[in-house]
């Protein structure tokens, strides 16, 4: 038996969208840019791909470009506002220290280019205060970028009010929706948004299928060049293939909303509450109400995360350290630091992202095998006379 709890790195495919890919990969093999018979039959499929990612954003779909996932969405808004922006002499940037490394090294990659940036701190809480943005945006600031809910603890933003105070001094305010989509309503225009990115494989679909939301007007230079495919947006012959099985995500998705999101909420509850009740010295980490359902961030103190995650492992049991995309690093998650978290702290993190698939007796496994763990980790590990960390 093996049990996965690491839906924010990636979830497995939901069977219908194997069935619908493969069906274009049989049937549609056209290039939806042709004029004849088969192009127009793939031209078609891509039109209803895109009206159906739209519905769970509440969008247009004449809003909606694809990309290849989420890190080319962010490349796209950010460099493409920033380079859209300059010409009109607006070349500073303001985002979060818990930002996806999408944003955060394209944020670098920019100030490279001559461009200023600000990269505003957080609480423990895990949770974006108006207030420092407030500080931070002035008549000189192009873009503002900050994710609409944590890959790491879960926190979910208050966008809507911090894309108004960025409307104020007439920036451009991008939100990274990865980890949202899905998992609660989102919806772009209440939200106040100008640019949202969203992946398919986050919510059940391919690998290497992204969105970009940018609202009618907003301007924005494409970072490709070549064709004209997606409104001049991002040229290349879309993947038709795999923005079909997004777009059949994205109706599962929005058809299985309400009742998946309380679900999963009962079962991290019920995980948390187990942990801090079975473990000694553990931590919830980041905000408890204000979360998506599915996440659980939890600190063990006096063990290596990276220890209790092979540990894990071995029993059966898929966790998670932080963000997929950091794996392999031994430095501690960014964004627990950026929480203002000791290093020790954030080096005994476990995530637990849930999805579909998990049970009430995947968790109950879970709190039967991890106290054991646990207590031999910590008898391996010396500790300090008289610390209770």
């Amino acid at each position: 038996m093996r049990i996965y709890f690491d839906h924010n790195a990636t979830t497995p495919l939901d069977p219908e969208v194997v069935e619908a890919m493969f069906a274009v990969c049989r049937d549609e093999f056209g290039n939806p840019s042709s004029v004849h018979h088969y192009g127009q039959r793939a031209k078609a499929a891509l039109d209803g791909a895109r009206s159906a990612v739209a519905v769970l954003i509440g969008a247009e779909p004449s809003e909606v470009v694809f990309t290849s996932g989420g890190t080319e969405a962010d490349n796209l808004a950010l460099r493409g506002a920033a380079a859209a922006a300059a010409e009109t002499g607006r070349r500073h940037i303001v985002t979060a220290a818990f930002e996806h490394e999408a944003v955060l090294n394209t944020v670098k990659g920019l100030t490279r280019a001559g461009y200023t940036a600000t990269v505003l701190p957080l609480d423990a809480s895990g949770v974006l205060s108006a207030g420092l943005l407030r500080e931070a945006v002035t008549a000189n600031t192009a873009l503002v970028s900050v994710m609409h809910a944590n890959n790491e603890v879960g926190t979910i933003q208050p966008i809507a009010e911090l894309s108004a105070i960025a409307h104020e001094h007439g920036a451009v305010f991008h939100t990274d929706a990865v980890q949202a989509a899905g998992k609660i309503p989102v919806d772009v225009r209440a939200l106040g948004v100008d640019l949202a990115s969203f992946s398919a494989h986050k919510l059940y679909g391919p690998k290497g299928v992204g969105a970009l939301w940018i609202r009618r007007g907003v301007r924005l230079a494409p970072v490709l060049t070549g064709g004209r495919q997606e409104r001049n947006r991002r040229p290349g012959t879309e993947n038709v293939p795999g923005i079909v099985g997004f777009a059949v995500a994205a109706r599962l998705a929005a058809s299985r909303l309400e009742t998946e999101s309380s679900r999963l909420a009962a079962l991290r509850d019920r995980l948390e509450e187990g942990v801090l009740a079975r473990v000694a010295r553990t931590e919830v980490n980041g905000a408890r109400g204000c979360r998506v359902p599915n996440t659980a961030n939890i600190s063990f103190a006096g063990v290596e995360a990276e220890s209790l995650l092979i540990a894990l492992d071995l029993e059966g049991i898929a966790v998670s350290t932080g963000s997929a995309c950091s794996s392999g690093t031994l430095e501690p998650s960014h964004v627990l630091k950026a929480m203002g978290l000791p290093s020790h702290r954030a080096q005994s993190s476990i995530r637990f992202s849930l999805g579909l698939a998990n049970t009430e007796q995947d968790v109950d496994r879970l709190l039967e095998v991890l106290p054991g763990v646990v207590d031999r980790l910590r008898s391996l590990t010396p500790q300090p006379a008289g610390s209770n960390e």
